[in-house]
C-alpha cells in the first residue's frame, strides 16, 4: 500500500518535472537544423535601396550550445550579422544581433536586442527591445524581433511600434543549401 501511495504522489511530480516548456520546444527545433543554411526572401517590408532588397539572404544555424546558438544571417556578400540566442536558466531565450566588420571588430551599433518576457511559445519567440537597445539606437527601443519556427520555415521578424516599419524574412527549411564561409569575426 505505501508503495502505491508513493507511485501516486511521487510518478505525477516526475513527469511534470520532465516536461519540456515553450522555450525549451523552440529551441530544440532550430538546433535540429544545426550546421545547416537555407536561403531566404523578404515577405514584408521589403524596398529597393534597403540593402536587402535583391540581395541573396542566407541564414547559417551555425553553432548550437547547451545554452547559446549562433546563426549567421548574410545579406549577399555582407557576413558582419549573426543572431545569437541565448537561454538562462529560468528557460528564457534572449536575443542578441552581433555585428562585425570585416576585420572582426564589433560595429559600432551591436549587441542589441531583447529578451522574452516569458516562455513564449513552442513555435513563437518574441523579444521586446532592452535598455541597452534604447541607450544605442533610441529609434528602435520600440522594436519587438521574433522568429517563427515550424517544420517547412523559420521566420525573422521585426516591427516597430508606433510607426509602418514591419520586416520580415522567410527561410525555406525544406532545401539546405552549401554551408558559407564564417561570419565576419568568427574563424572555421
Amino acid at each position: 500500500m505505501k508503495t502505491l501511495l508513493f507511485l501516486l504522489l511521487v510518478l505525477p511530480l516526475t513527469l511534470l518535472a520532465q516536461e519540456q516548456t515553450n522555450s525549451e520546444k523552440f529551441w530544440e527545433q532550430l538546433e535540429a537544423h544545426c550546421g545547416n543554411a537555407y536561403e531566404g526572401e523578404i515577405t514584408e517590408g521589403g524596398k529597393e535601396g534597403d540593402g536587402f532588397t535583391g540581395e541573396k539572404l542566407v541564414m547559417h544555424v551555425r553553432s548550437c550550445d547547451t545554452n547559446d546558438i549562433r546563426v549567421p544571417f548574410f545579406v549577399g556578400e555582407n557576413k558582419s550579422r549573426t543572431w545569437v540566442l541565448h537561454m538562462n536558466d529560468e528557460k528564457i531565450i534572449r536575443l542578441k544581433h552581433d555585428h562585425r566588420h570585416e576585420d572582426g571588430s564589433e560595429e559600432d551599433l551591436t549587441q542589441y536586442g531583447g529578451t522574452s518576457a516569458n516562455q513564449g511559445l513552442a513555435n513563437l519567440q518574441m523579444f521586446p527591445a532592452d535598455a541597452h537597445t534604447a541607450k544605442i539606437l533610441p529609434a528602435a527601443s520600440t522594436n519587438i524581433w521574433w522568429f517563427t519556427i515550424d517544420e517547412t520555415s523559420l521566420t525573422y521578424n521585426l516591427r516597430r511600434l508606433g510607426t509602418d516599419r514591419l520586416f520580415t524574412v522567410r527561410f525555406d527549411l525544406t532545401k539546405t543549401i552549401e554551408t558559407p564561409d564564417a561570419p565576419w569575426g568568427t574563424e572555421d
